[in-house]
């Protein structure tokens, strides 16, 4: 394998050796793929993901299977031997002799032939050789016994001067394979980037899944307060009968409210395990307990400092740069293919001829024989129309990416700052939804004590309670939708791997 070979390979087996100690790393500090229970942070779930997620797992064998690919491209270099042996033997009948009286003697022979050589091209400019040599024994009886050995050795060389000179189909698949192994690390990052943002957004949807049956828990206590005093009031004669269905139904669309929620949360538990792991039997009875909570950081959004990184980072983008370079390499490819066939060619080497074999060995290695040639060839097509319209459908495909690529830069830009306006309302709305919340738990208490001195009806007391419950939903829900909005920002930034400190980059 050429030396500058082995120096690019050695770089990407070193990026997937990175990638793997990555995942190495998080199944240390996970210790299990199945945890006992208990509090998980955001940071175990992303190390437990990288080591089981099953989309992870299944595309980082890409860089590998394009790794090989890269390796099977050098086989066009590689040199090929032969060998060859062969056994003759024949007899020729007697014949006429118009100037004899005698006719012709019959003639047997007997021959051995033997041939090697080894054949391959050369970088950089695609220089062929061959370096052959046969060796041959004629032995039989024509009347007379006879017996005769002849051999050569030599190189020939052929270098193409116009035509496969600069690029040929070797040295393109080498290009193209390079390529396609830089796309595959780039899609690995893509995977790791998709995998950590849904495994986040699963956790913030926990969290919020589990504040939201804790809300529906109160949203019940106070309904069942309500009607535990209302049953006292019937009791005593200060309230009618009616009021106290009025508390029976909110219990009874309390409870429902608590078991949707309950539901749901298992739901989410079930999306987070999904995320990872790839044995789902194991983690079916883990109950997953946030460690964290939903807060509102705030952040200095910068629309540009945001665009810059998606134009540098975006593996998706990278990777259509990336195809850009492949399409180009097949169009100086297919522009060369457009040049005559031009080679300079030559050969060089050593004749012997003997009675036996060892003596035709002598010569060769005695060197007394030589013989050489040299030349050129020249080889035009007339029509030429094959490679003259893949040369313009290649440039037509390289004009159409191009676009295409444009096109994914704006639409990336869109994105971005339709990411950057979301977070800023929706930051805003968290702080507009804690004093909602806030109100909310004002308003009801002063209802109650309304209530308690009989200048508001049950109905009135039980509309503010689900206010409050519908308040606390919306600010935990806000909460939920900013910290997603924050993760989902670095997504389209492509910078999620660096904002959760994951480095899969080669030492």
């Amino acid at each position: 394998m050429p030396q500058n070979q082995q120096n690019h390979n050695m770089k990407h087996i070193g990026i997937l050796s990175a990638f793997f100690a990555v995942a190495t790393a998080a199944v240390a500090q996970t210790g299990t793929n199945a945890p006992a229970g208990g509090a998980m942070s955001l940071k175990d779930c992303i190390q437990a993901a990288l080591s089981h997620n099953f989309d992870v797992q299944v595309q980082r064998y890409n860089p590998q299977i394009a790794l090989y690919n890269l390796d099977a491209a050098y086989s066009g270099y590689d040199p090929t031997f032969s060998a060859s042996g062969q056994h003759s033997f024949n007899v020729s009948p007697s014949g006429y002799n118009p100037y004899s009286t005698n006719s012709t003697p019959s003639r047997t022979s007997d021959g051995n032939s033997f041939s090697s050589g080894i054949n391959g091209t050369l970088l950089p400019w695609g220089l062929q050789y061959g370096l052959n040599g046969s060796v041959s024994e004629q032995y039989g009886s024509a009347g007379l016994p006879f017996d005769n050995s002849s051999g050569n050795i030599g190189i020939t060389l052929s270098q193409p001067l116009l035509k496969n000179f600069l690029i040929d189909s070797t040295r393109m698949n080498i290009r193209v394979n390079k390529n396609l192994l830089q796309q595959s690390e780039q899609g690995l990052r893509q995977q790791l980037i998709t995998s950590v943002t849904a495994v986040a957004n699963a956790y913030y949807d926990l969290i919020y899944a589990q504040q939201n049956v804790q809300v529906q828990t109160n949203a019940l206590l106070l309904a069942q307060t309500q009607l535990d005093q209302d049953n006292q009031r019937v009791q005593i004669g200060t309230l009618a009968v009616l009021s106290v269905q009025q508390d029976e139904s909110q219990v009874a669309q309390s409870k429902a409210n608590l078991i949707a929620a309950q539901s749901a949360l298992d739901f989410d538990q079930n999306v987070l395990k999904n995320l990872l792991t790839d044995n789902y039997s194991q983690w079916h009875d883990t109950d997953i307990q946030p460690a964290e909570s939903l807060e509102a950081t705030p952040q200095t959004f910068d629309l540009q400092d945001s665009w810059t990184k998606g134009m540098a980072k975006r593996p998706d983008l990278l990777q259509a740069k990336l195809n850009i370079e492949r399409w180009g390499i097949q169009l100086k490819y297919d522009r060369n293919q457009l040049l005559p066939d031009l080679e300079l060619t030559g050969s060089y080497g050593f004749t012997a001829a003997s009675r036996e074999f060892s003596g035709a060995f002598g010569q060769i290695n005695e060197g007394n024989s030589p013989f050489y040639t040299y030349g050129a060839k020249l080889s035009v097509p007339l029509g030429n129309l094959g490679p003259r319209n893949q040369y313009k459908a290649a440039k037509a495909t390289v004009q159409q990416i191009e676009l295409q690529f444009k096109q994914l830069e704006q639409t990336i830009m869109v994105n971005i700052d339709n990411a950057v306006k979301t977070a800023q309302s929706d930051y805003q709305g968290v702080q507009a939804r804690k004093q909602a919340r806030i109100y909310a738990e004002a308003a009801l208490d002063a209802e109650q004590k309304t209530y308690a001195v009989g200048k508001a009806t049950t109905f009135e007391v039980l509309t503010y309670q689900n206010n409050l419950t519908a308040a606390r939903l919306n600010e935990i829900q806000a909460l939920d939708n900013y910290n997603k909005d924050l993760s989902n920002l670095a997504s389209q930034e492509g910078s999620t791997l660096e904002r959760y400190n994951i480095n899969i980059e080669a030492k």
